[in-house]
């Protein structure tokens, strides 16, 4: 598949170089100099100028690509080159990083196909490392909505029930169940939760909390920290 990218910033290039790996032609459109040089070094082809600009898409390819990302810091850029590639019938994806946009955003880009946070899900993923809980941010979906990846420890108050008899939270929903070395699936009822097993869920932040108590139990540093207060929040 051929992607243009605006921006070859740190979320930018990186997107690039996974798209590449995966043996995907890739065009970065950046007009910061470092930025290109830098991106150049790694042998992307890379289109000096604004990203927000026609003629600029148009050098870039945008009418022959499959998809757009507009992953730059300026949001506005973001949504007029998306608005630019949707004309070209492209898939676009805009990156957006402050949350209370996003209604804006939705409401007057309705041609845009995804909103991503790059910044929520770095701040997700180092949450959970300090939590020290099995699971991981996969993507988010909304201004509120998260899907993660949990595996059950020895711990999980759910360990030894089957998929049936597992209650998560109303603003949570269960998509996919693997066994610790298998694949993932659609959950079947009868299927038990066992040590390493994996599910992936759609969650309202504000439940997330709760979600991992459930399928991963507290981790030895919350257990300890308990402990040593006498269990008083």
């Amino acid at each position: 598949m051929r992607f243009v990218i605006i921006g070859a910033g740190r979320v930018g290039l990186r997107t690039a170089r996974v798209l590449r790996d995966e043996d995907h032609e890739v065009t970065l459109v950046e007009r910061d100099e470092p930025r290109v040089r830098r991106a150049r070094n790694q042998d992307f082809r890379v289109v000096v100028g604004d990203g927000s600009r026609e003629d600029v898409l148009e050098d870039a390819g945008i009418d022959g690509a499959d998809a757009l990302g507009a992953l730059t810091s300026d949001l506005n850029a973001n949504f007029a080159a998306c608005m630019i590639a949707n004309h070209y019938g492209c898939r676009t994806v805009m990156r957006i990083d402050e949350d209370y946009r996003e209604n804006i955003y939705r409401k007057y880009a309705d041609e845009v196909d995804e909103v991503i946070y790059p910044e929520r899900l770095g701040a997700m993923g180092a949450k959970n490392a300090l939590l020290g809980g099995t699971i991981r941010a996969i993507a988010d979906i909304a201004q509120s909505l998260q899907i993660v990846e949990l595996a059950i420890t020895d711990d999980a108050p759910v360990h030894g029930y089957t998929i049936s008899e597992l209650e998560l939270p109303a603003d949570a929903t269960l998509l996919a169940f693997g066994k610790r070395d298998g694949v993932l699936e659609i959950p079947t009822a009868d299927e038990s939760l066992e040590t390493g097993d994996r599910l992936v869920v759609l969650a309202d932040f504000d439940v997330l909390s709760d979600v991992r108590q459930i399928l991963v139990g507290e981790s030895p540093a919350v257990a300890a920290a308990n402990a040593g207060s006498g269990g008083v929040n």
